[in-house]
């Protein structure tokens, strides 16, 4: 999908392109490719002149090579966007290319994006900067916002995490910790600490690619006291960040206590158990020998009656003894 945005009467209007033609028609401060075909590509490169590298959403690029700038003023930033999916959170790739000098091409003071799928940081802009005359000015504008937005995107994932830790630690500290929810807590606090692990290095990517856009003296001095209040929020979040896995390893301890305690206390009924069932296997070995023992001559056929209720009490005797005192719950 290839989509196209020009700015009127201060607002960003958005323009879904399917031809070269139409492509031909329009002056955008921002092109967007979500998942371009070749054919978008062609049109691209066509139009305004611009080569988008084959590698440009490669999860795997070095990292030297993610923010730099080419000979011909091309100035290119590969970040990574968080998507909160409650099924599958994960970062999206985007490449971001912006010619600022070269006024040889068309695509001077155009910001090109290109990504796999859609980003809800994005989306956010866009709705933004329709509805708002003169929250975006140029292309660097475009860019900046979409990095605060990441950042407030990242804040508010980062609440809906510590209120849903709220719910877990609630569970963990009600103190009726079976193994059942013990498994089920530990799904939802492995949950929150690999999405907190995501917002952790997505926040550093975007400090990352911020302050480039600091040292490459692309910004005016109202942008560039923009990007310094971004690097400000995005402090904020690290110390947030921080105090979650704090919380999160406080409630795993907690949730593997309670499962060390119901062990224990299954343990300590198994040796209960064996204990109580000392005696009666101690009347069984002494009348079990082959030996003639007086009581049971006496008693003549109630013999194996008397073992067998000697045994029984040698049992429960210990074992009513043990409950009295609260060993066995």
């Amino acid at each position: 999908m290839l989509n196209i945005f020009t700015l009127a009467n201060g607002r960003l209007v958005q323009e879904e392109i399917e031809s070269l033609e139409e492509l031909s028609k329009f002056q955008p401060i921002w092109v967007d490719l979500e998942s371009p075909s070749v054919e978008e590509k062609r049109w691209v490169k066509q139009y305004y002149g611009l080569s988008i590298p084959e590698d440009a959403m490669d999860e795997d690029i070095e990292e030297s090579a993610r923010f730099y700038e080419e000979d011909n003023g091309e100035l290119h930033i590969r970040s990574d966007f968080l998507i909160d999916d409650s099924e599958d959170p994960r970062s999206v790739r985007v490449a971001f290319i912006l010619n600022q000098h070269n006024v040889e091409l068309r695509s001077r003071g155009v910001l090109f994006s290109i990504h796999d799928e859609d980003v809800p940081v994005f989306r956010l802009v866009r709705m933004r900067a329709r509805r708002a005359p003169g929250l975006i000015e140029d292309a660097k504008e475009v860019l900046l916002k979409l990095f605060d937005a990441d950042a407030e995107y990242s804040a508010d994932t980062l609440e809906n995490i510590y209120d849903d830790l709220k719910k877990v630690s609630e569970k963990v500290l009600r103190g009726n910790m079976t193994d059942a929810l013990a498994s089920e807590v530990l799904g939802e606090i492995a949950r929150h600490e690999d999405l907190n692990s995501r917002i952790r290095r997505n926040v550093m990517d975007t400090r990352r690619a911020v302050s480039f856009m600091m040292r490459s003296k692309m910004l005016s001095a109202e942008q560039f006291e923009e990007a310094r209040q971004i690097l400000r929020d995005i402090e904020s979040l690290d110390n947030h960040t921080a105090f979650l896995f704090d919380k999160i390893n406080f409630l795993m301890d907690a949730t593997v206590g309670f499962i060390n305690i119901n062990q224990n206390k299954i343990i300590k009924i198994f040796s209960v158990a064996s204990v109580a069932l000392l005696p009666p296997t101690l009347v069984a070995s002494i009348y079990g020998m082959n030996m003639k023992f007086p009581e049971l001559e006496v008693l003549g056929g109630l013999s194996y009656p008397y073992v067998v209720i000697m045994m029984a009490a040698s049992a429960l005797v210990p074992m009513w003894y043990f409950g009295r005192k609260g060993w066995l719950s």
